[in-house]
């Protein structure tokens, strides 16, 4: 799936909900799932660790909706490499 037909059907499930939550609370649920996250990869089974990748990632694309970025082109600052010298792999000090 790519960035964009995730942020389509994330907008679609739950872009009413989420909206009416409001940005503040989408950034605490989206810290919550970043904790899940981290405990995942210390903790938890590759299964876990997926699940949690993707509730990341679904929370981030509702972020983006709410705050009307387009993830697709936000994510076009790393296609060259690393944003800051440019080079893959990253050569910065």
């Amino acid at each position: 799936m790519e960035l964009g037909e995730l942020q389509r059907i994330i907008e679609r499930t739950y872009g009413a909900r989420d909206r009416a939550r409001g940005v503040p609370s989408t950034v605490a649920w989206l810290a919550e799932e970043l904790g899940e996250l981290a405990q995942a990869v210390r903790k938890g089974s590759p299964a876990e660790q997926r699940h949690e990748f993707a509730d990341v990632l679904a929370w981030v694309a509702s972020l983006a909706n709410q705050m009307d970025v387009d993830l697709a082109g936000a994510i076009q600052r790393y296609a060259e490499g690393c944003p800051r010298c440019h080079a893959v792999p990253c050569a910065c000090p």
